[in-house]
């Protein structure tokens, strides 16, 4: 078996947090698929141990593939064979079956709670393997491990990063027995696994937003009554009160480098938006108009923000450098264009957009200025861009209740994440793990 070790690269991956656990697991839902998705046969793994294996990797890295949208991972029922190292693939039978590529491995049991994960890519029609490697795994770690392999299955073939092996946070809210409302800041895997608790309240909690390295959250807490901004390390859940002026503190967004929080603060009057670098505690208004400017995005360069304003007599999006100068309007089409997330590349900008009494999540082109109505909601929002910029995360409602959705960057993959009980809103889609 022609494969490769992950020994370092592995261990920097699979950190498991020690956090509380969550109350539920966000159940995923594919509710419209796209037709010409790539044929990939993902067949179960073996399995080297005496009792049952602890996860079914197979199963996940289909899973994984096909919450893509840009695979179709066939169905075990489907499946013409069950192949268990490369001599084994007959590569006739699965061009027969129209399959593209052939995902096969191995889970080993090598001690008390210890594994090794091998698994090997094949070209079906160029008959030749495309990638191997083996990972040295936890029980804990298993699941992540597979979106690891989902990742580099993804990149293989499509040329771009995976971001399988990422997380989500957002804020989730319970009514108890006495009708009180408890407020929960979660994180979880990308595919709503894994939910462990960053902080509960008794007073809503808002606005997350992850550092670059994906070890801090930032979100905005009316534990006090009054709105403040804490930074909190996921690890340790060790936090800091970083803003509690007058008035608003509002929208925290890091920096590209993470030195930085942009935040929308009114202490001056009309909410503006203000830059806070977080060592120095040095504050630096960009914004100072009348109107009401909030909801800061950085643009990956770290020299400019977009932001929403209504000086124009409505809410649209802006764009403003850190130096100065007038700021540029960005969007014109529709009444409302506000909340902007940006993709890593800076290419797209995705917005809440507003038309006839509806409101959905539409991706703008920068280059081409195309704007392009990618969900059919009616109240979508809290928009947020995957670190490899192919789906969009956003808050929405269903069966009465709020709901996450997500959405493919060309509209076609829609998914809906929902909690078995209570609202789940705010989502934010972590960085690359580093």
């Amino acid at each position: 078996m022609r494969v490769r070790s992950i020994t370092t690269l592995t261990m920097a991956l699979l950190l498991v947090l020690p956090l509380t656990r969550g109350h539920a697991v966000l159940t995923i839902e594919i509710t419209e698929g796209v037709e010409g998705a790539l044929p990939i046969a993902v067949v179960p793994f073996a399995w080297d141990g005496q009792t049952v294996p602890p996860q079914d990797i197979a199963q996940i890295i289909s899973d994984d593939l096909a919450r893509s949208g840009q695979f179709g991972p066939l169905a075990r029922s489907d499946l013409l064979a069950t192949p268990q190292s490369g001599a084994d693939v007959r590569y006739a039978n699965w061009k027969a079956s129209g399959v593209d590529h052939l995902v096969i491995g191995r889970l080993r049991a090598m001690g008390p709670g210890a594994f090794v994960v091998q698994f090997q890519l094949f070209d079906v029609f160029k008959e030749t393997q495309l990638v191997g490697y083996s990972f040295p795994a936890t029980a804990e770690q298993l699941r992540q491990v597979a979106h690891s392999i989902s990742d580099i299955i993804y990149e293989k073939i499509t040329g771009t990063p995976g971001a399988f092996n990422t997380r989500i946070a957002y804020v989730s809210a319970l009514v108890n027995a006495e009708n009180q409302r408890r407020y929960v800041l979660q994180v979880s895997d990308a595919d709503g696994h894994n939910p462990k608790t960053v902080l509960s309240s008794e007073h809503p909690l808002m606005s997350p937003s992850w550092s670059p390295d994906g070890n801090r959250l930032a979100y905005v807490s009316f534990e006090k009554r009054n709105p403040a901004i804490y930074v909190q390390t996921i690890k340790t859940a060790q936090r800091e009160k970083i803003s509690a002026s007058r008035g608003i503190n509002g929208a925290p967004v890091w920096s590209p480098d993470g030195t930085r929080l942009a935040l929308t603060l009114s202490h001056k009057g009309s909410p503006d938006i203000f830059v806070l670098n977080i060592g120095t505690r040095r504050l630096q208004q960009i914004t100072r108009s009348r109107a009401i400017e909030t909801e800061p995005a950085w643009m990956p360069d770290g020299r400019s923000l977009v932001f929403t304003s209504d000086r124009s007599g409505a809410p649209q999006l802006y764009q403003q450098s850190l130096d100065g100068g007038r700021a540029r309007r960005l969007t014109f089409e529709g009444k409302y264009n506000a909340s902007a997330t940006v993709s890593a590349d800076g290419a797209r900008v995705a917005m809440v957009h507003g038309d006839k009494g509806r409101y959905r999540i539409a991706v703008l082109d920068r280059d081409t200025g195309a704007l392009r109505v990618v969900t059919d909601g009616t109240l979508d929002e809290s928009p947020s861009f995957a670190p490899n910029g192919s789906m969009i995360i956003y808050a929405t409602h269903g069966t009465g209740r709020g709901v996450l959705g997500a959405v493919s960057v060309d509209g076609r993959m829609k998914q809906r994440f929902s909690l078995a009980e209570g609202d789940v809103r705010e989502p934010v889609w972590s960085p690359f793990s580093r």
